[in-house]
C-alpha cells in the first residue's frame, strides 16, 4: 500500500460520545468539579421525575379502571350517561397527558434537543382534555375566551413549528 493511500485520521476525532452528548447545557466534563457535580444532581433528579411519572401513569390508569368499573355498578346497571362518559374521557386525557410528559422527560434526559414541539403538542392536549371535560353552565364568558384564545395559540404555535420543522433534517 502506498503512502498516499493511507487513511488521514480527522483532525478531530468525533466520539460517538461527543456526537450525542446529551445536554449540552448539563455537560458531565464541567471543568468546574462543583458545577460538574450539580450537573450530575439535575441528571439524577430528572430519572427520578421519570420514575415518579410512570408511578402517575400507573396510578392514573387504575384510577380510569376504578371510575368505569363504580360507574357501570351504579344503578342503572351497565349504563353510562353523558356526564360519566365526559369523565371518564378526562381521566384518559389526564393519564394520556402523562405518558406525554413521560415522553418529554425521556427526550429531555436522552437527547441533546429540547422537545419544544412535543411540550407544545402536551400543552395542546391539556388545554383539548379542558375542553372535552368542560362545564358551560358555571363558566364565564371570560373563561372561555381565554380557553379559546389559548387552543388558538397553541394551535397556531405548534403549526408554526410544524412548518418549520419540515425543513429541517436530523443529523444522525
Amino acid at each position: 500500500m502506498a503512502d498516499n493511500d493511507k487513511e488521514v485520521a480527522p483532525a478531530q476525532p468525533t466520539s460517538p460520545e461527543r456526537k450525542h452528548e446529551l445536554h449540552q447545557e448539563l455537560p458531565v466534563d464541567f471543568p468546574d468539579p462543583f458545577f460538574r457535580n450539580l450537573h450530575r444532581i439535575i441528571r439524577f433528579a430528572i430519572r427520578v421525575l421519570a420514575v415518579l411519572m410512570v408511578a402517575v401513569i400507573l396510578w392514573g390508569v387504575g384510577d380510569v379502571i376504578y371510575i368505569i368499573y363504580d360507574r357501570l355498578i351504579t344503578p342503572p346497571f351497565l349504563l353510562l350517561n353523558i356526564n360519566d362518559i365526559f369523565y371518564t374521557f378526562g381521566a384518559f386525557m389526564a393519564v394520556l397527558i402523562a405518558v406525554e410528559i413521560f415522553i418529554n422527560i425521556r427526550l429531555y434526559l436522552g437527547t441533546n434537543v429540547f422537545p419544544v414541539q412535543l411540550v407544545v403538542a402536551t400543552a395542546l392536549m391539556a388545554i383539548a382534555r379542558k375542553v372535552i371535560v368542560l362545564d358551560f353552565e358555571t363558566l364565564t364568558p371570560m373563561y372561555l375566551i381565554g380557553i379559546a384564545a389559548t387552543t388558538l395559540a397553541l394551535g397556531v404555535t405548534y403549526w408554526l413549528l410544524r412548518q418549520g420543522n419540515q425543513y429541517h433534517e436530523w443529523d444522525d
